[in-house]
């Protein structure tokens, strides 16, 4: 695990503190890597939230053709076989 030191005003270490004594915290750490989990979670929830944007704006739906699932399986089976290999 690598360590990062950051600097804070006296007023953010106390509401820090505050915190961890009573969010359940163990640490100053741990209140910190839950913080960037949370903000982890968020960004993908938004890159998820455009991506359903985008293909909600992208046109009517066109059903799925037996031709489209197979090139599907092939490029999965492809990317597979890379990483493996």
């Amino acid at each position: 695990m690598t360590t990062i030191n950051i600097s804070l005003p006296d007023s953010m270490q106390t509401y820090v503190e505050e915190q961890v004594a009573q969010g359940g915290y163990s640490t100053v750490s741990e209140y910190f890597r839950e913080l960037i989990l949370q903000d982890q979670k968020r960004q993908a929830s938004e890159r998820l939230q455009g991506m359903l944007l985008e293909g909600l704006a992208s046109g009517n739906p066109t059903e799925m053709t037996e031709e489209d699932w197979m090139e599907i399986r092939q490029a999965v089976r492809s990317r597979v076989s890379q990483h493996q290999g």
